[in-house]
Parts: structure tokens; C-alpha cells; sequence
């Protein structure tokens, strides 16, 4: 450091940076302390970013940690396969599972959780038991979306992993299995590693009041003309105030009858003619030029519903070529107003789409494809 403070040279190596970062810290030499941040941020990759975090955290450099999150996001199996994973501090590891943003499926990083909870029973020389390892997670157990799993990764691994309690297992496996869903206290929204800013295209040109569900489904068809992925559905809500839905929801490739992806879940709605996301647990890859089925069955009261649908939709960004999307009436009739997410893997900002058959939309869509 006195060398910097004499003649401005700076000799920053990866043994030496966090002490020369603390120093700078300690002695307030703020011009010293950019270029040990300008170092890490350079040498920032999947398998040191926890423990670049970790640092970032302890200093306070919020730029830093911000970068360093963004990497985990965006390599997230190789962050958390990293030995530095298991170092990190319990308020890094909630600060990481709070993310929507992380991209990789719930099971695999339920079990990197459970690789840091036995990493920190050794280093509080605790028995690595089921009762310690759920001690030292804490609030980090509750922050792990088991909902998002599917049955068989559920019982596979957490089920018979003795961190839950028989009475969370049950009450998991009862939300995996029943309808209506009996509410858990887990969170049930997706993470989504689909990124950039979020818009909307609609295709109905006025919203009407009373539509009725039957137990069928409401379906549209649809094509692109480009490489999408969606994320997930918009539906309208109740006309009669506040209430909740059971619902359905399916992609399906139209040819050969194959159901892509689906999720029964549910929302609430407002009472207002707005609509309401309903998410997949993942992203659904769309090709170019193939005939799809956006498919969404509703339990619940009369909705609103769009009217006056555009056959052809297309959206416009000014860092890619245009998207177009062709909606056929389906086989089977339905009004449903589906709302879903779109992500591009040409584009840089998120888009929704709104429009099934007669009410429906398909929305909120990314145009950044990881």
C-alpha cells in the first residue's frame, strides 16, 4: 500500500487482493480499493464466485457482490458445485436460495444444501444427524421451493432425506397429489433463468364479462417464427371480486400429440378484468414454423374473457428480427384468456404475449434464452 500512496503503482495479485482490499478498507484509500475490485471482477467465474461473494458481502462492495450473484445466476450447477459453496456463511446461503433468477432444477440444489449443512455441522463439531443439519440450515430450509419439484425428484430425495418432519413430507406429498391443493409453507414460484426486460403484446382488442368453466379445457394453437421458450400463462380472473382458481396448464405439440410441459397449481385473482401470471415450473422451448397447443383448465367461479382475438401477432425489437405469432382456432372450443411467458434466445429483453382463442393471452416472455 505505501507503494501506491508514494508513486501510484499497483502490483495486485489473486494471493494478495484480500489483504490488500482490507488494508485499503481499513486505512480509507478508496482509489486503492477500486483496483482490487477491478481485479476480482475480472477474474470472476463460476467455480470462485461464492467465495468472491462471500468477500464482497464481508467489505460491503455492493458492485461486486451484485457481479457475483449475476454469475451464479447464470452458471448456477457450477457455482454450486465449486468447494468454495460449502464455505459460505448462512446469510450468503439465504441471501443466494432467496433468487428467482437461479438456473437449475430445485432437487439439484436441494442437495447442495444439504452438502453445505454437513460442512457446517464439522465446522461447529457438530454429529452430522438429520436434527443437526436441519439446526443449521434454519430459515434456509424454508427458502427451498420443494413445490417446484416433481413427485418422483421429491420422493427420491428430500422425502427420505430425515431433514423434513413426517407431517412436512405428507403435507408435500398431499400438494404434489390432491386437488384443491392444501396450501404448504414453501414457496411455489418459479425460478426463472430467463432474463431481460420484461414487455407484453395483447391480442385481444376488448375484454366482456362471464365466462363459465365446465371442466373442459380451453385451447388455442398457435406458431412462431422463431426460436421461443415459454415460461408461462396469463389468466383472466373472477368477475365477482377477489377469489381463487384451480387450474391446469399444458403446452402440447400439436402433430404429435405430445404434452411438452404442464403444471397444476393456482392463483388469485383481484376481481379486475387484469389477468394473473400462472407460471410452468420451467421454460418450454418453442420451434420455429411447429404448431403448438396453449391449454389451460380452470376451476372457479365466472371470469372475464378477451373478445375480438388478432389472428397474427407481431412483436418488434430493436435488437432482433421480428416475431410473429399465428393463432388457429383449436379442435377442441375454448375461450380461456392464457397469458403466457416467452423467452427468445436472439433477443435481449422479456416480452409478454397475451391471446388464446377467444379470451385467452400468451405473455410475459423473455428474450434471452440461458
Amino acid at each position: 500500500m505505501l507503494r501506491f500512496l508514494y508513486s501510484d503503482e499497483v502490483q495486485i495479485g489473486p494471493e494478495t487482493v484480500m489483504t490488500t482490499l482490507y488494508t485499503a478498507k481499513k486505512y480509507a484509500v478508496p482509489a486503492l480499493e477500486a483496483h482490487c475490485v477491478d481485479f476480482l471482477t475480472k477474474h470472476l467465474r463460476a467455480d470462485n464466485a461464492f467465495m468472491l461473494l462471500t468477500q464482497a458481502r464481508l467489505f460491503d462492495e455492493p458492485q461486486l457482490a451484485s457481479l457475483c450473484l449475476d454469475t451464479i445466476d447464470k452458471s448456477t450447477m457450477d457455482a454450486i458445485s465449486a468447494e468454495g459453496f460449502t464455505d459460505i456463511d448462512i446469510d450468503t446461503l439465504c441471501a443466494v436460495l432467496e433468487r428467482d433468477t437461479l438456473s437449475i432444477r430445485e432437487s439439484r440444489l436441494f442437495g447442495a444444501v444439504v452438502r453445505w449443512a454437513e460442512a457446517e455441522c464439522q465446522r461447529q463439531q457438530l454429529p452430522v444427524t438429520f436434527g443437526n443439519k436441519q439446526k443449521v440450515l434454519g430459515r434456509a430450509l424454508s427458502l427451498i421451493r420443494f413445490p417446484l419439484m416433481t413427485i418422483e425428484e421429491f420422493a427420491a430425495g428430500p422425502a427420505q432425506s430425515g431433514i423434513l418432519s413426517d407431517r412436512e413430507v405428507v403435507n408435500l406429498f398431499l400438494h404434489f397429489t390432491v386437488n384443491p391443493k392444501p396450501k404448504v409453507d414453501y414457496i411455489d414460484r418459479p425460478r426463472c433463468c430467463l432474463r431481460g426486460k420484461e414487455c407484453s403484446i395483447n391480442r385481444f382488442q376488448q375484454v366482456e364479462s362471464r365466462w363459465g368453466y365446465s371442466g373442459t379445457s380451453d385451447r388455442i394453437r398457435f406458431t412462431v417464427n422463431r426460436r421461443i421458450s415459454i415460461v408461462g400463462f396469463g389468466l383472466y380472473g373472477s368477475i365477482h371480486g377477489p377469489t381463487d382458481y384451480q387450474v391446469n396448464i399444458q403446452i402440447i405439440d400439436y402433430e404429435k400429440n405430445q404434452t411438452l410441459g404442464q403444471n397444476d397449481t393456482g392463483f388469485s385473482c383481484d376481481g379486475t378484468a387484469s389477468t394473473f401470471r400462472v407460471m410452468f415450473k420451467e421454460p418450454i422451448e418453442i420451434l420455429p414454423t411447429v404448431c403448438y397447443t396453449a391449454c389451460a383448465t380452470l376451476k372457479g367461479p365466472d371470469s372475464h374473457y378477451g373478445t375480438k382475438g388478432l389472428k397474427k401477432v407481431i412483436h418488434e425489437s430493436p435488437t432482433a428480427s421480428k416475431t410473429c405469432f399465428v393463432f388457429y382456432s383449436s379442435p377442441v372450443h375454448q375461450q380461456s384468456w392464457i397469458h403466457t411467458a416467452i423467452s427468445g434466445e436472439l433477443l435481449n429483453e422479456s416480452w409478454s404475449i397475451d391471446g388464446l382463442s377467444t379470451p385467452g393471452s400468451i405473455c410475459s416472455c423473455s428474450e434471452e434464452m440461458l
